[in-house]
């Protein structure tokens, strides 16, 4: 389970403040996927992270009761003066895996070929994002966080290989994630929110979520 309660984040943008969450509340069963639709600009990315705990909120609470994935595309741990090699290995013992199953995962989901060896900073962005998803996948996670404006691959082997992964996981495991387009939201979940002015609006489908959403943004471009 994952809750927030009577949460708000907000920033400075220099000229005024730009409220993320105003005493949001609100639970994520295990189970009951998640859909979050947003316009680009609203903090979605803020959102995810302080789901995952990269980010702290201003006042409230977050609970997590469950094992919650760091946002898919997230680089964070990774050091990019070694190769995918040592990373892999490295992440696996902090989250108490075999390090073998996990580099041998990770190379064989990736398909970077002899680039498993060299270090990150030499990887295209596309390289980066491939072995990222592969890390998150590897591990074994309760709730898998997604933001749509994660850098994702243009490998057509690699994208089918990890579609099928994750489509799998999903038999067992929960989802939550945040964009702009509720045909993407289609794919992952049935219960959906809309972020609107801060406050999370929860709906038991997408279809009721897509009302507001559509009704708020019509005649905006999104």
């Amino acid at each position: 389970m994952l809750e927030f309660e009577s949460v708000s984040k907000s920033f400075w943008t220099g000229s005024q403040r730009k409220v993320i969450l105003d005493r949001a509340s609100f639970r994520v069963e295990l189970g009951n996927s998640l859909g979050i639709l947003a316009p680009n600009g609203t903090g979605k990315t803020t959102l995810i992270n302080m789901m995952a705990g990269l980010e702290k909120p201003d006042e409230g609470v977050i609970r997590r009761e469950c094992r919650i994935s760091f946002p898919l595309g997230f680089m964070g741990g990774v050091v990019s003066r070694v190769s995918a090699v040592e990373n892999s290995r490295f992440i696996a013992r902090l989250y108490g895996l075999d390090p073998d199953y996990v580099e041998s995962f990770c190379r064989w989901l990736c398909g970077l070929g002899e680039y498993f060896e060299q270090p990150l900073g030499t990887y295209s962005s596309g390289m980066r994002a491939r072995f990222a998803f592969a890390l998150l996948l590897a591990l074994d996670f309760d709730i898998y966080l997604i933001d749509e404006g994660m850098p994702g691959s243009t490998d057509a082997e690699f994208n089918r290989k990890a579609g099928e992964l994750l489509r799998e996981r999903l038999r067992t495991t929960t989802v939550i994630i945040v964009s702009h387009q509720p045909a993407t939201l289609e794919k992952f979940a049935r219960q959906a929110a809309v972020l609107r002015d801060g406050k999370l609006h929860m709906f038991n489908t997408l279809e009721e979520a897509k009302q507001l959403y559509e009704y708020d943004t019509q005649g905006q471009e999104i």
